[in-house]
């Protein structure tokens, strides 16, 4: 298996690897993918090896590749199933050998995808269905069945985290996941996730603001005007912590980001704020979770800043809304 290069990619990936696994019992998945996603893949039960690639997003790597591919040759791998539709994801398969390597017409792969699929958008009109899609031997002829991620939480880290960033599980928690790695397009206003978190806080709540180092200063402005109720731990944990650290939850309030999809494949109830992109591409995969998502004229333009500079799909969601979506949950 080749993984993507996303976090919310990677996770709802899973749900192929369940697939698969559902459909052939006997089967072993390893998974080629980026340095930072190898502790997520053991939170994955499916997975038996995670196969690290140390080559950076975008970069060719040709040698690397070859290497790499010669390595894992003596795997005797009998399909590999590409999921980038780009035309270097598909040499380290090719480099090793492996018979059968399928993947979407992408990039002119022909020879080294040799089972060449067509990609029908109208029909398969999520992500992770066009990742399923893929571990199916006949010919799709209907959206197939999605199994819903779950990710391993590890009870031992857990409680290391709790005991390291001074954290009380005293009062019910709601975690808060402000960033989006796409773009700000995909951000609901900061000074309206601060008066959410207030409001919340009022009503008994503590809050976790969630991210990473690149979030901080977000998690700063959410904390602004200090209630000792809201923690800033964007930077303090990686992403495998915020595994640990969601499953302790009451809901999680989010972007359409990679952090949805792990709260989501820890169980938690989760709220989802759409902007520039839509729920119809890449949606929670949780029956616990609640969409918020305007549906403007302008969106999905899948832009990362607004083109028409006004945002008003994500300014015009009022924290009240979002108030009412985690109260009827």
């Amino acid at each position: 298996m080749v993984g993507p290069a996303w976090v919310g990619d990677m996770v709802m990936a899973q749900s192929l690897f369940i697939s698969l696994q559902t459909m052939r019992q006997a089967i072993e998945i390893d998974v080629l993918a980026p340095a930072w996603s190898l502790p997520l893949l053991v939170r994955m039960p499916q997975v038996k090896q995670a196969i690290p690639v140390p080559i950076q997003h975008g970069q060719l790597g040709l040698r690397q590749r070859y290497k790499i591919g010669r390595q894992i040759k003596k795997n005797n791998y009998r399909q590999a199933i590409v999921l980038p539709r780009s035309y270097k994801a598909a040499l380290i398969p090719f480099f090793a050998g492996i018979p059968q390597r399928t993947g979407y017409r992408g990039e002119m792969r022909y020879g080294v995808i040799n089972d060449l699929r067509e990609l029908d958008k109208s029909m398969l009109t999520q992500t992770v269905q066009r990742y399923v899609a893929l571990g199916l031997s006949d010919k799709v002829v209907s959206a197939p069945h999605i199994y819903y991620p779950r990710l391993v939480v590890n009870k031992d880290n857990q409680r290391a985290l709790l005991e390291r960033l001074k954290l009380s599980t005293s009062k019910p928690i709601i975690c808060i996941m402000p960033g989006a790695e796409y773009g700000p397009a995909k951000q609901w206003p900061i000074d309206k996730y601060r008066k959410l978190a207030e409001i919340l806080v009022d009503r008994g709540f503590q809050i976790w603001v969630i991210g990473s180092e690149k979030e901080k200063a977000v998690g700063q402005k959410i904390q602004m005007q200090a209630m000792h109720d809201i923690v800033n731990l964007c930077g303090q944990t990686s992403l495998v912590d915020a595994v640990d650290l969601l499953a302790l939850a009451e809901t999680a309030v989010c972007n359409d980001s990679g952090l949805m999809h792990v709260a989501c494949a820890t169980g938690r109830r989760v709220t989802a704020i759409y902007g520039s992109s839509s729920p119809d591409y890449t949606p929670p995969l949780s029956d616990q979770a609640q969409i918020i998502y305007h549906r403007l004229e302008c969106s999905p333009c899948f832009e990362r800043r607004c083109p028409l500079q006004h945002t008003k799909c994500l300014q015009d969601i009022d924290v009240k809304e979002v108030l009412e979506c985690i109260t009827l949950q």
